[in-house]
């Protein structure tokens, strides 16, 4: 008789994965069936095949929530982030995860979540403040040269901005104080940027002409951060302007209600700092033109004016009142049109610096430098190097010589010995070996081998045998 196949015979049958699951999903159903649910919705997901995935949470626990033809059933606008809701649903099983989840039926709001309600409420105390109000809004330079940001250096919203200030304005030049812009503690980080934006001699950066303060788009969770108090408060304290853009543009925050000005998002709040440089060169050539138009105009007239005067009552023996006037007028035209050659020259020269500074200021010419650079540096450090192994290599023969010329191969070599057990011990003494004992002796040129079959000290006495 086999006592193993009869031991696994008599072993209960195992269920599988999916079997144990099902009759999870199937106590959940029977034993429990449709309940009210009461809690806050969190990560809403809309599906573009009808079906809205969420969260529903309170203080201690949370569950995912499933509800299918959402916008066909009732109450499903309610269902917004930070919304407090009762759903009438059933628990289940997602058999292919094994996750619990329960399957929404119908919604029906309960007032306002955890998170719109705190919104709420700072709201109201700030505007109570006049922390909201038009008059402390200050407007934006017109031409600023340094723009301030603060976010994320990892985000999308830095890049869009970046982007922007290239393409509109590759004068300005941005300074980035990195944050985070998302979790725990990341308020404080937005607020002591801010602060510090606020009085940049005191930290060693540069000042800025308006700072920019936001992030890309997310959950009201994600933006979270832009309505704690601390960094409404660092806002409105801030002497430099600010613009707030956090999220998309169907997203508020208490940041854009405490800034200077609100963009939608990131890339609009980089388009209002700065002006359009192709628009300033326009704008200086229609205004040259204007210029010189309305010159030749006067001139004209004052011809004109010249002309019927000399054929008026001046047209007899009038050639010499006009003598002066004449000569005035010519000097007048005169300075004119050099004021006017002048003012166009520094137009031009304006407009060529700037166009110079763009052209330093592009990557490929920016991108050789640094490879110049790169070379140079290079190169010192090789020789560098090349010469500390060279200081390396001579100490090291130094130190070879020293070390063959005080060690005991120099002793060998002078017809000294040494003598140890086989255990390699160093004998000083008679007294350290042992009749019998084996015994090594090395020379320069190898070793011996021997037995000790007596000892004899210095003065001739024999030692113990």
């Amino acid at each position: 008789m086999d006592l193993f196949s009869s031991k696994a015979s008599s072993a209960p049958k195992a269920l599988t994965m999916t079997q144990l699951v099902r009759r999870m999903k199937n106590l959940l159903e029977i034993q429990l069936g449709e309940q009210w649910v009461e809690g806050e919705v969190s990560n809403l997901r809309k599906q573009g095949s009808g079906h809205w995935y969420f969260s529903l949470k309170d203080e201690g626990a949370q569950i995912s929530c499933a509800m299918f033809g959402a916008a066909r059933k009732g109450g499903s606008a309610a269902l917004v982030d930070g919304a407090k809701v009762r759903v009438f649903a059933e628990p289940s099983v997602y058999e292919a995860r094994g996750q619990l989840q329960i399957i929404v039926q119908k919604v029906e709001q309960a007032g306002q979540g955890d998170l719109q309600a705190r919104f709420e409420a700072l709201k109201r105390k700030l505007e109570a403040e006049g922390l909201f109000a038009p008059e402390r809004k200050r407007p934006l330079p017109a031409f600023p040269r340094v723009v301030g940001i603060v976010t994320s250096a990892t985000g999308a919203a830095i890049e869009d901005i970046l982007n922007v200030l290239g393409r509109r304005a590759p004068w300005v030049v941005p300074v980035l104080h990195p944050v985070r812009v998302q979790g725990r503690g990341a308020e404080r980080e937005i607020a002591m940027a801010v602060a510090r934006m606020g009085e940049p001699e005191k930290y060693g950066i540069p000042r800025s002409d308006v700072i920019i303060v936001g992030r890309g788009g997310g959950s009201l969770e994600d933006l979270w951060n832009f309505n704690e108090e601390v960094v409404a408060r660092a806002i409105a304290d801030c002497p430099i302007p600010v613009i707030s853009a956090v999220g998309h543009e169907i997203d508020f925050t208490i940041a854009d209600f405490v800034a200077d000005q609100r963009a939608p998002t990131p890339s609009a709040a980089a388009e209002m700092a700065v002006p359009d440089g192709e628009d300033l060169r326009r704008r200086v050539a229609m205004l040259g033109r204007r210029m010189q138009r309305r010159v030749g105009e006067n001139i004209d007239r004052l011809e004109l004016v010249l002309a019927n005067a000399a054929r008026g009552v001046l047209a007899r023996g009038g050639e010499r009142l006009l003598r002066e006037p004449t000569m005035r007028l010519d000097a007048m035209g005169g300075r004119l049109s050099k004021s006017l050659a002048a003012a166009w020259r520094a137009k031009s020269e304006r407009l060529n610096r700037v166009g110079q500074r763009l052209a330093l200021m592009k990557p490929e010419r920016i991108l050789a430098q640094r490879e110049e650079m790169l070379e140079q540096w290079a190169k010192r450090m090789e020789r560098a190097a090349s010469r500390d192994l060279d200081q390396r290599a001579q100490r090291l023969k130094r130190l070879a010589g020293l070390l063959k010329a005080l060690g005991p191969e120099s002793a060998f070599e002078r017809g000294f010995s040494i003598t140890t057990t086989r255990d390699g011990r160093l004998l000083r003494s008679v007294d350290q070996a042992a009749e019998g004992e084996e015994i090594i002796t090395r020379l320069a040129d190898g070793m011996l081998e021997s037995k000790v079959t007596g000892r004899a000290r210095r003065d001739g006495a024999m030692g113990d045998g």
